[in-house]
């Protein structure tokens, strides 16, 4: 296979997205992939990611890829999971304390930081409505960020939250409880399940 071929692959594998760093990684030099770029007239989207012109538009994986640090969280996480089907108005993401976030304020992207030991706690990789990768949490952990940030939310779209939730097939009430207690939501996440169980 030709280093042409091979990009051409990653390319296609990646719904039309490519990044100089997974050239880097199959041995083939910037300057060919950057021909390859030129070539192929794709799109730069950021600093080492570009999109081929057929490919959609998907701004979490943009996101994902110029902050590979952050993982996709609130209502954000309900969207990917189906926790909703309504789409966030903006995007919201965690970083652990101590991570800078100004470039994420100025575009207007909802940041919330928590500590180290908590940070990765519910940690899973989901895909997007254009089928790329991105990291978010799962299903319980996203239940106890929502209980937290509760007063940010909608009541009805928080209760549309945990109906979803105590709908869904895959939902596991010990890892929630587990968790709600970390994130000292408990109490107030037994109330609501004491309501809808």
């Amino acid at each position: 296979m030709t280093k042409f071929e091979q990009l051409k692959l990653i390319l296609k594998s990646n719904n039309g997205f490519i990044r100089t760093s997974e050239a880097v990684e199959n041995d083939i030099s910037r300057s060919y992939f950057l021909d390859f770029v030129k070539a192929n007239e794709l799109i730069k989207i950021t600093n080492g990611l570009y999109m081929s012109e057929d490919a959609w538009q998907d701004d979490l994986f943009v996101i994902q890829t110029r902050y590979p640090d952050a993982i996709f969280s609130h209502e954000t996480a309900t969207y990917l999971l189906n926790l909703t089907d309504r789409e966030p108005f903006d995007i919201s993401l965690t970083l652990p304390t101590g991570k800078g976030s100004f470039r994420l304020n100025q575009e207007n992207i909802n940041v919330y930081k928590i500590k180290d030991d908590l940070f990765e706690v519910g940690l899973i990789e989901t895909t997007t409505s254009s089928g790329n990768k991105v990291r978010t949490y799962d299903m319980e952990r996203t239940f106890c960020d929502v209980a937290r940030s509760r007063n940010n939310i909608e009541v009805q779209q928080f209760q549309s939250y945990i109906n979803n939730y105590m709908q869904s097939k895959n939902k596991n009430i010990p890892k929630l409880m587990r968790y709600a207690k970390k994130f000292s939501v408990d109490k107030i996440i037994k109330r609501y399940m004491e309501v809808l169980l």
